[in-house]
């Protein structure tokens, strides 16, 4: 008979081990993305059907979870910044971190929270954070000298963007993306300096939407 210290067992607990941790994150996941962080760990338990001693045991602390949670977001948020450094055009650059990021975070409200939160990451995340803010400092420099962005824009700004478009609550997932779309048009058009661009279509919200 196998007992709990054969080799067999022990595949048997890494396997399971494996699908709680995989059940925990996708409930956080779910969770987060609609509710942003202000969800408990108990409610995470819950969602995953585990017992909340079994979720403390694999992340003894919220922010380990919400950092396991975001990494892959994190890493895309880094490769937006890096495609648009690298665009030779730095206003399409600019303009394509605006509008990718504010997507993000239409779809995703915990995203963006995680990503400015003022709790400790392990020192790769907060390294990769300050990696994309600096890299985000040096394409506001080159659309300011190519004449495209007001020259009175700071990065701090970019955090006063997406603090008003986590306000945007919607019914749908598809009207929050559009009112994401419309209010990023809005805010590119008065970063922009010269002519405004046009605006995205309006997004079909109504006025019990809004909080």
């Amino acid at each position: 008979m196998a007992d709990g210290s054969s080799p067999v067992a022990q595949r048997t607990l890494r396997r399971d081990a494996r699908r709680n941790r995989d059940r925990i994150l996708d409930a956080a996941r779910e969770l987060f993305a609609v509710r942003g962080l202000d969800v408990g760990m108990a409610t995470v338990a819950r969602r995953a059907g585990i017992g909340v001693a079994t979720l403390y045991r694999r992340f003894p602390t919220k922010e380990a979870l919400v950092t396991e949670v975001f990494t892959e977001q994190f890493e895309a948020c880094g490769a937006v910044l890096d495609e648009a450094v690298d665009d030779p055009d730095p206003w399409r650059g600019f303009r394509s971190v605006v509008e990718r990021l504010s997507e993000l975070q239409a779809t995703d409200r915990g995203f963006s929270a995680a990503f400015l939160a003022a709790f400790p990451h392990p020192p790769d995340v907060h390294a990769g954070r300050e990696h994309a803010l600096r890299r985000f400092g040096a394409l506001i420099e080159r659309a300011k000298a190519a004449g495209k962005l007001r020259q009175d824009f700071v990065p701090d700004d970019l955090i006063l963007l997406l603090m008003a478009n986590n306000g945007i609550i919607a019914a749908q997932p598809a009207a929050a993306r559009a009112a994401s779309r419309r209010l990023a048009g809005y805010l590119l058009s008065a970063f922009r300096s010269g002519d405004p661009e046009p605006l995205p279509p309006p997004a079909p919200l109504e006025a019990h939407e809004v909080r």
